[in-house]
C-alpha cells in the first residue's frame, strides 16, 4: 500500500455571501498517484485547490503534508511545501526565455547579476529528466501551446514540488501532444511525484487516473479507483442524472448565404500575417466548425468577423452588409452574436449583476421597455427565464457575475448571446472549463437555433470531439490559412484532425477552394 502523501481532512468553506463552497470534504492522495478530481462548474473543485495552495482560507478542517499537519497563509507558502500549481491560463511571460521564466523569483546569482547559465542548466536538467523535450534558451513567444504547458510544469518541478495540481491540462492540445503529456505525466509518477489532474474530459480520466475523487454541490459523492469505471458512471457521479454526450442531429438544410468571406488577410502590430487570404462562407441552417492549435487564426476569424480585430486586405459582408470599418456595436445590430474565447476580459462586466450582463446590449430595444423608460418588470421577466432556461445556478438575478462558478458565468453569456436574434453566432470555445451537463445544453442548443430558427453558426473549439460532433463542415487552420476542408464532418477522427493541424499534412487549394 503506498503511503499518504496529502490528506485535507473536513475542510469546510463559506463566503460571506453565505454560499457554502465546500462543505465537511475530505480528500487524500497516496504517493506516485495520478488522483483525478472531477465534479460539474460549481461543485467545489477550483476553491478546494485554492485552499490546498494558499489562495483560500477554510472556516474549518486540516490539511497533512507526508503526515505533517501544516497550514498556509499564502501560496509562496504551499509552494515551500512541496506544492505545485500549473493553471488553465498560462502564467508566463511571452518575451523572456524558458529559463528566464523557470527562474523567475528564485533567480541564481554569480555575484549581484543573475547567473543565466545555471538558470538555463537547471531548466535543461529538469525538461531531459523528465523527458519534457523543452529547449531552456527558446523564447517562449516562439513555443507551441503544448510546449508552454511544459514550461510550466518545469517551473513547478524547480521549486521541488512533490504534489502537481494540473487543471485542465489538456484543453487546448491536440490528441498528439495530449498522449506526450500523458507520457510525461507517466514519467513523473514513476519518479515519485503525485499527480492531482482536474479535467471535464472524463475519457481522459478513465485512461490515465489510478483513483478519482467526485464532488457534487460542494461535498464528495465518491473517492474510488478508476479501476471498473467508464466514464458514464462517473458522469452520473458527477451529475446525479444519465447524460446522453452523443449528438444525433438532422442533416443541415442551407439557406440563404449568411457570412462571406473573401481573401481576408489580418497582419498584427508586429507585422505578422495573422489570416492569410481566408475565405469562407457560412449558411443559414448550419455549424460551421474551425479546428485549429492556439494562435493559427482560428480566434482572428472570430475576431474580424465581430469587430473586435481589424482586417487590412479582402471583404467580409454580413446579411450582404460590408462589415469594414463598422463598430461591434454596429456589427452586432446587423445580426452577428460572439461567445468570446475570453469570458473574463470580453465576455461579461464583473462586477455587474447577472441581470445587468444579460440586458448589457440590448437596453435600447422597445421589447423592454415602456414608453422612453426600461421596465424593470419586463427586463427582470426575461432574466428570470434565461436563468430557468439555461439552469444558471445563482442566489438571484442581482448576484455579481463574478461571484458565480466558471461554468455558470459562462451559461450567463451563452445566455445573452443565443438570445440576442442574430442570424449568425460566431462561438469561440462555449464549452471551455465547463462540465458535461453544460457541453451538452451549449451543443444541443446551437445546434437546435440553426436548424429551427435558421441561425448561421461557427464553433471554434480546442475540443476535438465537440467540433466533429456539433458541426456540419469543418475547416482546419494552420498559420494564418486553411489547410483542410471536410464538408462532412463526421468523415474525419480526432488523429487525422491533429495531423492537419501540426502542419504535418496539407489539402490541395482545389479542395480547400469548396469552403467558399
Amino acid at each position: 500500500m503506498s503511503k499518504e502523501i496529502l490528506k485535507m481532512q473536513n475542510i469546510t468553506k463559506i463566503y460571506g455571501n453565505g454560499f457554502v463552497a465546500n462543505k465537511d470534504i475530505s480528500f487524500t492522495v497516496k504517493e506516485k498517484e495520478i488522483h483525478a478530481l472531477v465534479g460539474e462548474n460549481g461543485a467545489g473543485k477550483t476553491t478546494l485547490m485554492k485552499i490546498l495552495f494558499g489562495m483560500e482560507q477554510p472556516q474549518s478542517g486540516h490539511i497533512y503534508i507526508d503526515g505533517k499537519l501544516v497550514s498556509f497563509a499564502n501560496s509562496i507558502e504551499a509552494i515551500a511545501a512541496g506544492i505545485g500549481m500549473v493553471h488553465q491560463h498560462f502564467m508566463l511571460s511571452d518575451s523572456l526565455t524558458v529559463a528566464e521564466n523557470v527562474v523567475l523569483g528564485m533567480e541564481p546569482l554569480n555575484g549581484l547579476v543573475v547567473d543565466k547559465k545555471a538558470a538555463e542548466k537547471l531548466t535543461q536538467q529538469i525538461s531531459d529528466k523528465y523527458n519534457l523535450k523543452v529547449n531552456a534558451t527558446s523564447k517562449v513567444k516562439d513555443l507551441s501551446v503544448g510546449q508552454k504547458q511544459k514550461v510550466e510544469i518545469i517551473k513547478a518541478l524547480a521549486r521541488d514540488a512533490k504534489i502537481l495540481v494540473l487543471d485542465e491540462p489538456t484543453a487546448v492540445l491536440t490528441p498528439q501532444e495530449t498522449e506526450e503529456l500523458f507520457q510525461q505525466i507517466k514519467v513523473l509518477r514513476e519518479n515519485g511525484h503525485s499527480i492531482i489532474f482536474i479535467s471535464h474530459k472524463l475519457d481522459e480520466v478513465v485512461s490515465l487516473c489510478d483513483w478519482v475523487t467526485v464532488l457534487r454541490r460542494g461535498e464528495v459523492v465518491a473517492s474510488v479507483s478508476i479501476e471498473g469505471l467508464s466514464q458514464q458512471k462517473i458522469s452520473r457521479l458527477m451529475v446525479g442524472r444519465d447524460v446522453v454526450t452523443t449528438i444525433n442531429k438532422e442533416k443541415p438544410v442551407l439557406k440563404n448565404r449568411v457570412l462571406q468571406m473573401e481573401n481576408v488577410t489580418s497582419v498584427n502590430d508586429e507585422g505578422k500575417k495573422v489570416l492569410d487570404n481566408v475565405s469562407l462562407s457560412v449558411y443559414q441552417g448550419e455549424v460551421v466548425g474551425i479546428a485549429g492549435i492556439e494562435g493559427n487564426g482560428q480566434s482572428e476569424i472570430a475576431n474580424v468577423i465581430t469587430g473586435v480585430c481589424e482586417y487590412q486586405f479582402g471583404k467580409i459582408t454580413v446579411n450582404g452588409v460590408d462589415i469594414k470599418d463598422k463598430s461591434i456595436k454596429e456589427i452586432r445590430n446587423i445580426g452577428v452574436s460572439h461567445i468570446s474565447e475570453d469570458r473574463l476580459i470580453y465576455g461579461s462586466a464583473a462586477d455587474l449583476s447577472i441581470k445587468e450582463n444579460l440586458i448589457i446590449d440590448r437596453v435600447d430595444k422597445s421589447e423592454f421597455k415602456t414608453g422612453p423608460f426600461i421596465s424593470d418588470k419586463k427586463v427582470n421577466k426575461f432574466v428570470d427565464e434565461c436563468i430557468k432556461y439555461f439552469e444558471i445556478a445563482c442566489d438571484d438575478r442581482n448576484e455579481p457575475i463574478r461571484m458565480l462558478s466558471g461554468g455558470n458565468m459562462q451559461k450567463v453569456i451563452v445566455a445573452r448571446e443565443f438570445t440576442s436574434n442574430a442570424s449568425l453566432i460566431v462561438a469561440n470555445q462555449p464549452t471551455r472549463g465547463v462540465d458535461i451537463g453544460t457541453c451538452d445544453m451549449i451543443r444541443r442548443e446551437m445546434i437546435r437555433k440553426t436548424r429551427e430558427e435558421n441561425v448561421a453558426a461557427i464553433l471554434i473549439s480546442a475540443d476535438l470531439n465537440e467540433v466533429i460532433e456539433a458541426s456540419d463542415r469543418l475547416i482546419v487552420m494552420y498559420n494564418g490559412q486553411i489547410v483542410a476542408y471536410f464538408s462532412d464532418s463526421s468523415s474525419i477522427n480526432e488523429q487525422q484532425l491533429g495531423e492537419y493541424m501540426l502542419g504535418l499534412k496539407k489539402m490541395s487549394d482545389d479542395q480547400i477552394r469548396e469552403v467558399y
